[in-house]
């Protein structure tokens, strides 16, 4: 069992009476997880489901509440002492909402659940459960936990983060960096051992994802047009999105463009990133960047330049920091800043960064009037230039 760094916060909230919520992409770890949390329960009173199974779905398609009461009983869990149930993938039984509400408050059972729709779990959650439930959200692997998972010694990476460049720290774990630019966070994939199955491994994450997440959680075909759309934001992975281009290329109208964004975004596998503005109006009116949910699955549905990649995998080493306000900033002219954090941060990711890039930099973000700068690099420049964050300190 590897750990991941969210363990400790989803232990702490085992003895809550709050239901936990756990959400995030299909193949991040969750039903591992999952079963984790149920074996260091000290309760034995105890019964894992998984929803993707119809037999276990089948037990909350019943009408009376009763009914599905004893389908559980046969299962082995007992309503008249303490326990936990715990459900996975809870999305695809939408009514199942009714039945947790009703045992969360009438029995001392605590609920553990599980899905990959942030829509369907904010949603139908916050109208049925208000005040009963927390939501985690979980995602790929970050460099740090990637290490882990590897064997590698990295609490040097959490010592130092954030620090300047440092040429030992580079050299000890560019390897590995690379290795996780390239193929991503996945468990499965960041465990496999050959190229050939790391590759197989994304390609059916992709594919599941098409055929059941999307055919089981919307009104939409797993489309050919569907999928011409993944490709299509993977190639323009980093880059502002324009609406009009898309449905040109695609062929299709804009209304259903936008609902297959909506749908790609609220089930984790793209990121829109809008426009850091103090105008309203113009915020909602301006493009937004789109990246894509792992750096592997970016590499596997597109050939796209290394510079997007690294961007890409930046961007993701902040959302899994927890950084919860990221923007980006240009003007008409052309000028930029790849990311705002928190409205306080200007940061500028270069695969070779030098000291104009930094000048630069610093030069925009107090026109803003933004206190802070950080130029990050993925490679060493060839001069004695060292004040940049190298990509592999990001977490």
């Amino acid at each position: 069992m590897y750990k991941r760094k969210i363990f400790p916060t989803l232990e702490a909230h085992l003895s809550s009476q709050e239901v936990t919520v756990i959400t995030g992409m299909r193949r991040v770890g969750k039903s591992t997880t999952l079963r984790h949390l149920l074996e260091i329960s000290p309760l034995s009173n105890k019964l894992y489901l998984d929803l993707e199974r119809p037999d276990h779905r089948f037990v909350f398609q019943q009408k009376l509440f009763g009914d599905v009461q004893r389908e559980l009983e046969q299962l082995g869990l007992q309503f008249d002492q303490p326990g936990i149930l715990a459900l996975d993938e809870i999305q695809l039984v939408p009514e199942i909402t009714n039945f947790i509400k009703y045992y969360h408050d009438h029995f001392p059972l605590k609920f553990i659940v599980t899905g990959s729709s942030s829509f369907y779990l904010r949603n139908r959650f916050s109208e049925s459960l208000a005040g009963r439930k927390r939501i985690f959200e979980m995602y790929p692997l970050d460099f740090y936990e990637f290490l882990q998972f590897k064997e590698v010694e990295a609490n040097d990476l959490i010592k130092y983060a954030q620090q300047p460049y440092s040429l030992p720290l580079y050299n000890r774990f560019k390897s590995w960096y690379e290795e996780f630019v390239r193929f991503g966070g996945f468990p499965q994939v960041v465990l496999a051992n050959t190229e050939k199955d790391k590759k197989d491994f994304l390609q059916d994450i992709i594919n599941a994802y098409i055929e059941l997440d999307i055919r089981l959680l919307s009104d939409f075909d797993a489309s050919a047009t569907l999928y011409r759309l993944i490709r299509l934001l993977a190639a323009r992975s980093g880059t502002l999105l324009e609406i009009s281009g898309v449905t040109g290329v695609l062929g299709a109208d804009r209304r259903k463009v936008n609902a297959y964004l909506e749908l790609l975004e609220r089930t984790y596998f793209i990121h829109l990133v809008s426009p850091f503005t103090k105008n309203t109006d113009k915020e909602i009116a301006y493009r937004k960047k789109v990246f894509l949910a792992d750096t592997g699955i970016l590499n596997q549905l597109a050939q796209v330049s290394s510079g997007q990649v690294f961007e890409n995998a930046v961007y993701l080493q902040f959302i899994r920091a927890g950084i919860p306000d990221i923007r980006y900033y240009q003007t008409k002219a052309g000028a930029e800043i790849d990311f705002v954090l928190d409205q306080k941060t200007a940061v500028e990711v270069k695969e070779t960064p030098h000291a104009s890039d930094l000048a630069v930099l610093v030069k925009r973000s107090t026109a803003l009037g933004l206190p802070a700068s950080q130029l990050i690099g993925r490679y060493p420049p060839g001069d004695d230039f060292r004040d940049f964050v190298w990509g592999g300190m990001v977490c």
